[in-house]
């Protein structure tokens, strides 16, 4: 039997939202149906080039999370509005899928994942990353022992991104800091390989504060992370925003080396190293979506055919797990 199309409503149309509308054209039985923003132009715009002559749009989120033709409402807005706009979309029964991550903290997304269960609708933070065919592979086929015993993991996610000293990703009210923004990819994939980390020690590099400004709480600008995990495996993880980086992941074992190229949190394949024999490159079982986002989008559309409340691939404790983590190194580190 066909299922009927998954109508999805878009809050905050800005370049996250962008990249997912791409790869949402390319998923079969998905559809934009209407695009939410303050700035009614803003929402006209992004629904006329991403959506179809069907598409609406709406000078407010109300609106949208109020469509009866919007079956799923995709939260693309910045870290510190998840809590607020996905809880508005579930108290109008629609099932969510909140950029990551989910929220600014643990207890709040506990609150939204609990609020949601009582609801009855799925919830599931949007990281694409544990969706990625190439991801699931390499974590199956590490499980099952195909590369040897893991011993060491790195993973990196840095970029150079200079701006003023009000941006979002300086305010620490607004979520920002390195941890939250990037620091969250590489915890993810070393839990994703690994399982929960033992122990995770960090160092990082703060915020200024401006010559006669008052003193505030900073964030991070640079972290580096220290992880012991099961089976005595050692991680060290990076993220930040003052330097430039391959943005690639290693995991060393007893028998070789795997490379996960850049981007590695959404790569297009994963190679394994052996000595004294030729690389052998692993591409993914089923196709990529787009640059990833599609691979998300197909995932709710399966949860929500088959009635879930969570999704098997981003469950709510990796979700809680990873969030616990961010709180614990924010703090380590004194930053938000």
């Amino acid at each position: 039997m066909t299922q009927p199309p998954v109508r999805w409503g878009v809050l905050a149309p800005g370049a996250i939202a962008a990249l997912f509308a791409s790869d949402l054209a390319l998923v079969p039985g998905a559809e934009l149906a209407a695009v939410g923003s303050r700035d009614l132009a803003r929402a006209t715009a992004f629904a006329k080039e991403y959506g179809g002559r069907d598409t609406r749009a709406y000078s407010s989120y109300e609106e949208v999370v109020a469509d009866p033709g919007v079956d799923v409402v995709y939260v693309a807005s910045p870290h510190a509005l998840h809590l607020e706009q996905a809880l508005l979309a579930i108290e109008h029964g629609k099932p969510v899928l909140c950029e990551k991550p989910l929220t600014l903290d643990r207890a709040t997304s506990e609150q939204l994942i609990t609020t949601a269960r009582d609801a009855g609708v799925l919830l599931m933070e949007a990281m694409w990353m544990a969706c990625s065919p190439v991801i699931r592979d390499l974590a199956d086929r590490l499980r099952a022992g195909d590369f040897g015993t893991p011993r060491h993991l790195s993973a990196d996610l840095s970029f150079h991104f200079v701006t003023e000293p009000d941006h979002r990703l300086r305010n620490p009210a607004l979520g920002g800091g390195a941890l939250l923004d990037v620091g969250i990819y590489p915890l993810t994939f070393a839990h994703l390989m690994l399982g929960e980390a033992l122990d995770l020690r960090a160092v990082a590099v703060l915020d200024t504060v401006p010559e006669g400004v008052s003193p505030r709480p900073v964030v991070d600008l640079d972290v580096s992370i220290a992880g012991r995990y099961p089976g005595d495996t050692l991680a060290d993880l990076a993220a930040g925003f003052t330097s430039h980086s391959p943005i690639t992941a290693c995991i060393r074992t007893d028998e070789g080396w795997i490379e996960v190229p850049t981007e590695f949190h959404h790569p297009t394949h994963f190679t394994f190293h052996r000595p004294d024999h030729d690389p052998v490159r692993f591409d993914p079982p089923v196709p990529r979506i787009g640059e990833g986002y599609g691979n998300e989008a197909v995932e709710v559309a399966r949860c929500l055919h088959e009635g879930l409340l969570e999704s098997p691939l981003v469950p709510h404790t990796q979700t809680l797990t990873i969030m616990g983590q961010l709180d614990d190194l924010r703090a380590q580190v004194g930053s938000g």
